[in-house]
């Protein structure tokens, strides 16, 4: 008996596993005590962080992050224990199952081109978001999904529907393939074509309104996993992909395919800066008859050809795992110059009114010998924008009616960029150079000068604050929906 989780929380997904993949039940079965740990590490310090539950004491890191050295439960549903839960519980569970699936899985082969080999290294980061405890989570999926579908499948496939001209918004996403008169070729992935049209648009196709084409791609699964990349071309397809990965179904609002080209035109026109390459959203699409997101899908340029010949692309998931091999010679001198690479472009856009989803998942940072070379940044769903600001710029952008992308206030927006860039990405680096020798203090020092030498006004107040809002992962899921965001000790404010 596995004495990590309750046997009949296993029993499933082993069984599941011998039918589709018997290879991996030993690995899966040797896997499941890390994986429960691992996601009760990060549900423990959580809690603690969040100001949901005394977990005992840690070690205290910047922004209120507590590491723990082991999640101090076989189950790390046990955690929740006087917490009125059930939903979450099911999550937790969930994602034990699938990042155990995912450490027994070997990895494919990385193509020769840049976009694949980004790819190849988005799978060290095996549990996922670095902070999420649901990192792993992909409810909707069963274990033969996530078999043919997630991160660790060698591919996946893209299908691809009809549907009539006049129900579609926005561009003809896929040009390359032919349409019946009268209809455009809106490309889907190949679960969601499965499993989600024939129950929810049934009526549609009877009606000749909607055709499912026999059409189909090999596409490649980034860790989005509702993005592909299309082997060969430098391009990307983000599609609806209605399963709960982490925080979040997956499916894509008629907003986000309609801002996404706007907001990479505006984009380019801010971006005065050859340290910032734009993964630019080009087209984009939805059908608003039933749920409005069942259909929808984005364009999005890739990194082939873009590179210059000893450039690599690193997608910042995979940073903390190559540190060894990127870090050679002084820890405070790296820090300084990813540091200077980093926060000036993006602080001056956050000047102009676009505060991007700066976390490690959404930047690709490059690197010639090491040395942080420039940043490219993709995924623009989820930034803010402040249209004074942009105003004040010289600047204007006309979003979808109700886009949850336009900041109310100033705290809402900064809240964005503070959240990702600080916290969740210069702050897993801080936390992870002291493997290396860099004291944690030191660390932020340095990122403090940075902030000191380009940020100014009202901004360097707000983000060298004594307490700034941390993202509060946890308490929105148990609240069900939302932002929420609790205050935090600021190490950025006068670092000791």
């Amino acid at each position: 008996m596995n004495k990590t989780l309750r046997p009949e929380r296993i029993a499933h997904t082993e069984a599941a596993l011998a039918v589709h993949a018997p290879e991996l039940v030993p690995g899966f079965l040797a896997a499941l005590p890390e994986a429960a740990d691992t996601v009760g590490r990060r549900l423990r310090g959580a809690l603690v962080r969040e100001g949901i539950k005394d977990m005992g004491p840690g070690v205290r890191h910047g922004f209120g992050r507590v590491e723990y050295p082991s999640a101090g439960v076989d189950d790390p549903v046990d955690l929740l224990d006087g917490i009125d839960a059930p939903g979450f519980a099911a999550e937790i569970r969930n994602a034990v199952m699938n990042l155990a699936i995912a450490m027994a899985r070997p990895h494919p082969k990385a193509g020769d081109d840049p976009d694949e080999q980004a790819i190849a290294l988005e799978r060290l980061a095996v549990a996922g978001h670095n902070l999420h405890p649901c990192g792993r989570t992909r409810l909707g999926w069963d274990t033969g999904d996530v078999l043919a579908h997630d991160l660790e499948a060698e591919s996946t496939r893209l299908g691809f529907v009809a549907v009539r001209s006049d129900l579609l918004i926005g561009d003809d996403v896929f040009p390359e393939l032919e349409a019946p008169a009268g209809f455009t070729v809106q490309p889907v992935h190949a679960w969601q074509r499965d499993n989600v049209l024939p129950e929810r648009y049934r009526e549609m196709m009877a009606a000749g309104l909607l055709k499912i084409l026999d059409a189909e791609l090999t596409a490649i699964p980034t860790a989005a996993l509702r993005t592909l990349l299309l082997p060969g071309t430098g391009q990307y397809l983000k599609v609806s992909l209605d399963i709960q990965v982490t925080s979040t179904r997956r499916s894509i609002s008629i907003a986000s395919t309609r801002n996404g080209p706007a907001v990479s035109r505006l984009l380019h026109e801010l971006v005065d800066d050859d340290r910032i390459l734009l993964m630019a959203e080009t087209a984009g699409a939805a059908m608003p008859l039933g749920s409005g997101r069942d259909l929808s899908a984005i364009r999005r340029d890739g990194l082939a050809g873009r590179l210059e010949p000893d450039e690599r692309a690193v997608p910042g998931g995979a940073l903390p795992f190559l540190l060894d091999e990127l870090v050679t010679g002084d820890p405070g001198a790296w820090l300084r110059a990813y540091g200077e690479m980093v926060i000036p472009p993006l602080m001056r856009l956050t000047a102009q009114g676009v505060a991007l989803e700066a976390h490690l998942q959404n930047c690709l940072p490059t690197f010639v010998g090491g040395r942080p070379h420039r940043l490219a940044l993709r995924d623009f769903a989820g930034l803010r924008l402040h249209q004074p600001r942009l105003a004040a710029a010289g600047h204007h952008i006309d979003l979808w009616p109700g886009s949850v992308v336009a900041a109310d206030t100033l705290d809402v927006f900064r809240a964005k960029i503070g959240y990702t860039l600080f916290q969740a990405h210069l702050g897993e680096l801080v936390l992870r150079l002291g493997d290396h020798g860099l004291d944690e203090d030191e660390g932020w020092r340095i990122l403090r000068a940075v902030v000191d030498e380009h940020v100014t006004g009202d901004d360097h107040a707000a983000f060298t604050a004594p307490m700034v809002p941390h993202k509060a992962l946890v308490r929105m899921r148990l609240a069900g929906s939302g932002d929420i965001y609790v205050p935090v000790r600021n190490p950025l404010h006068a670092p000791a």
